[in-house]
């Protein structure tokens, strides 16, 4: 089983979304996401709990939480959102950054732009890895 983080600055928009996209289309046997942030921030952004809950997936449970070493132990990957010189790093991790624009604070329409452009990413990265759930 492969364990893909997806990180940004506070894991409270991006990362949260990928995560629950990979969740959904992902095969639980070979492959499961996480999310977490160098400083999390207090809560999921609204704008991404709304834009989320209009196509079926519930964020209203998710807390942004601290990136950690406990964490990224058997992690394979870190996917890191855009965050710049304040993406974390992590040795010994495959690495890709998607350079996504924060969701934070935009109207419903960039936000659920942003949405489609995560949920089209981690599609491209499931196929490519054949982690898609089958269906």
């Amino acid at each position: 089983m492969k364990k893909v983080i997806f990180a940004c600055v506070h894991n409270a928009g991006r990362s949260q979304m990928a995560a629950a996209f990979f969740n959904v289309l992902s095969d639980p046997d070979k492959a499961r996401a996480v999310s977490a942030g160098t400083q999390p921030g207090e809560r999921v952004h609204p704008e991404v709990l709304e834009t989320m809950q209009d196509i079926g997936i519930d964020l209203s449970s998710s807390k942004p939480r601290l990136l950690t070493d406990e964490l990224a132990r058997d992690a394979q990957w870190l996917i890191t959102m855009g965050c710049g010189e304040a993406c974390p790093y992590v040795p010994g991790l495959q690495r890709e950054d998607w350079p996504l624009e924060d969701p934070k604070g935009k109207t419903v329409q960039q936000v659920e732009r942003i949405r489609d452009e995560v949920a089209a990413r981690v599609a491209g990265l499931l196929e490519r890895e054949g982690w898609m759930r089958a269906g």
